[in-house]
């Protein structure tokens, strides 16, 4: 019995997987959502279905912690899928790029302050659609 998981282990081993740059972009259709990342790397999609790869240490990040955060509140913890970034994919190459130029702290918090105020607005918005679609009815 430990040969055949030794085997299978070896196996789980032996994949082939082409290396990408850091924080590059490729649709879904390309990859399938089981395909492992790189390692030391984790892989996020948009919600326009553009998939990411970023190394671990990114996770230490403030912008990467609020994205998550906010992923959390609205779609939810994924048991079994991708995790979904609330932001589309040119957002997304924004943060790629401020991550690998290692942007100042004080650019950090003002882009989680404006990741902030846009989702709070756009919720209103999307409030203030749903209340105003209401029909009154007099008595």
């Amino acid at each position: 019995m430990a040969r055949k998981w030794q085997r299978v282990a070896a196996l789980g081993r032996k994949r082939i997987s082409f290396p990408r740059k850091v924080g590059e972009v490729s649709t879904s259709d390309e990859h399938s959502s089981s395909e492992l990342p790189e390692k030391g790397h984790f892989i996020v999609y948009t919600t326009d279905k553009r998939r990411f790869s970023f190394p671990i240490a990114y996770l230490n990040s403030s912008i990467f912690r609020e994205l998550l955060r906010m992923s959390e509140e609205e779609f939810g913890l994924p048991s079994d899928g991708p995790i979904t970034l609330p932001c589309d994919s040119q957002f997304m190459g924004y943060v790629t790029s401020l991550m690998q130029k290692k942007a100042a702290r004080d650019v950090e918090k003002a882009l989680i302050l404006s990741m902030a105020s846009c989702r709070s607005s756009s919720s209103y918005n999307i409030h203030q659609q749903e209340t105003s679609s209401i029909p009154l009815r007099g008595c």
